[in-house]
């Protein structure tokens, strides 16, 4: 089993990122081997101040970490690292149907938020994320709910490859986690929980101090009724459900019954303190590895080494898969010329 995923370093890591995603990556280790990315080249589709942008890097970097990701255990790197990603990434982009990025509903969303330029990258971000995935032959790739049309457009494009060239891509599988998958904004629950669009005060972020937590959650939009369950129309108090069930790490179900009878104020003080005792190691832990930024480049470095060995592997299988540059027969030749 090897898994892959990615993550960009831009804006402030929230509690959707963490349930979505991190806590997916910290999972895999145990289930796998893991592959994990700071997809900087992604955060590039959108304008972005250089300084901020590193900055970012080694921030998402050190709460990856903090979060439970072993250097040791699994390869954590910087995309722009391992060049094989945006090679690859063109030679993807020749099979991809036009139509199906147009049909993009991440795109069509970001778009609107732009002011000024709508750039192609932002449009071809999902080949790249596709050559991403497809550069390792990631068996599973463990992403929020959020991914899922994404996912099942590199899985269009390594199937349509392997057809026309044979077996050289793996088809990957989405993860999704059962509980949580779809964090809301707290004062939007019809949205999403984003550090792009949505409320601040609907946003709970995990270096957030514990009294701030506290507040946005207690302050959370429910609606008029009393009864903690869920339902198309209780789409705030379901949220919160939903967030107790993942940070308690039980069923939607078992948070009905325990509160059964409960009021909103009593549920969301309840969800408030559960929520800061799960963020507290990590934010606490963060603090220690965020001061050393040669310590996370080293981290980074050595992570691109390994993963460079993975993908410049698949990436010459599909140059010759395509006719694309010498044959190996041809590379072979050249090689024994030059020594």
């Amino acid at each position: 089993m090897r898994i892959f995923s990615g993550i960009q370093p831009t804006g402030r890591k929230h509690l959707g990122n963490y349930i979505g995603a991190i806590r997916q990556y910290v999972e895999g280790q145990d289930r796998g081997e893991s592959i994990y990315c700071v997809v900087d080249l992604h955060a590039l589709t959108v304008p972005q101040d250089p300084a901020e942008l590193r900055d970012q890097m080694h921030d998402t970097t050190a709460i990856l970490v903090a979060a439970g990701l072993d250097p040791d255990r699994c390869i954590l790197f910087r995309q722009s690292d391992v060049h094989e990603h945006t090679e690859l990434c063109w030679l993807l982009g020749t099979l991809t149907a036009w139509g199906d990025l147009n049909r993009m509903h991440q795109f069509k969303e970001k778009a609107a938020q732009q002011r000024e330029l709508v750039s192609a990258g932002l449009f071809f971000y999902p080949v790249l994320q596709a050559a991403d995935v497809l550069a390792y032959r990631a068996d599973e790739v463990p992403v929020g709910e959020d991914q899922r049309q994404h996912i099942e457009l590199m899985r269009d494009i390594a199937e349509r490859f392997n057809a026309r060239f044979g077996d050289v891509l793996v088809v990957p599988e989405g993860r999704y986690p059962e509980v949580g998958a779809r964090v809301m904004n707290l004062q939007d629950p019809e949205t999403r929980m984003s550090t792009t669009y949505g409320s601040e005060q609907g946003t709970v972020y995990i270096l957030d101090e514990a009294d701030a937590i506290a507040k946005k959650i207690r302050s959370a939009v429910t609606d008029s009724g009393t009864e903690i369950r869920r339902a198309p129309e209780k789409a705030g108090i379901t949220n919160l459900i939903e967030i107790q069930a993942a940070v308690s790490d039980t069923a939607p179900e078992r948070v009905e019954r325990e509160f059964d009878g409960s009021g909103y104020g009593d549920f969301k003080a309840a969800v408030a303190d559960a929520v800061v005792s799960y963020l507290a190691p990590v934010r606490e832990r963060y603090g220690e590895l965020r001061a050393d930024e040669a310590g996370l480049e080293a981290t980074l470095a050595a992570g691109a080494e390994k993963a460079r060995a993975i993908a410049s592997q698949t990436l010459a299988d599909v140059r010759a898969a395509m006719g694309v540059g010498p044959s190996r027969t041809e590379r072979r030749v050249s090689q024994r010329q030059a020594e």
